[in-house]
């Protein structure tokens, strides 16, 4: 809703708006839309143990998250400019050049949550979100989703 009130108040003032993660070619690292996880475990005493599994399965799908990531990342993803490469997966302690960060204070914590800083400034903030929790899911709180198909008689209503 909010993209679309910003494009709908530039035509009012004549500007054009774009959200393209590089709308200027040069040597700097572009716009993006990084995401802030966390999880009830992450922020709990000894939450480090689930960011690191969140890392590991998040590299494991490294691919399928820059599908969804926004168009013209790789313009942004270089490696240089407090960017990631597109190309690789990585994750460090209060490193702005990784994928992944995970704040100091976090680290410092042993729990707290980290932070996706891959995903470009005209990414789906909802396909993201989705992604995410797809690939990280069991590490939530609320546990990993049903395994198998929703029967509906554990609620089915009585009968007369």
């Amino acid at each position: 809703m909010s993209r679309f009130l910003l494009h709908r108040i530039a035509e009012e003032f004549g500007a054009r708006i774009t959200l393209a993660p590089k709308p200027v070619p040069g040597d700097w690292n572009g716009a993006g839309l990084h995401t802030n996880v966390s999880t009830a475990e992450m922020r709990a005493e000894g939450g480090m143990k689930h960011i690191e599994a969140a890392m590991k399965k998040l590299e494991a799908r490294h691919v399928e998250h820059i599908k969804v990531y926004g168009e013209g990342n790789a313009d942004r993803l270089t490696g240089r400019h407090e960017t990631g490469s597109i190309d690789s997966f990585t994750w460090g302690v209060a490193n702005r050049g990784a994928s992944v960060r995970i704040p100091r204070a976090c680290a410092r914590e042993g729990r707290g949550y980290f932070e996706d800083r891959r995903p470009a400034s005209n990414a789906d903030p909802y396909q993201i979100t989705g992604i995410i929790v797809e690939t990280v899911r069991h590490t939530f709180i609320f546990g990993s989703l049903p395994s198998e198909e929703y029967s509906g008689e554990e609620h089915a209503e009585p009968s007369d």
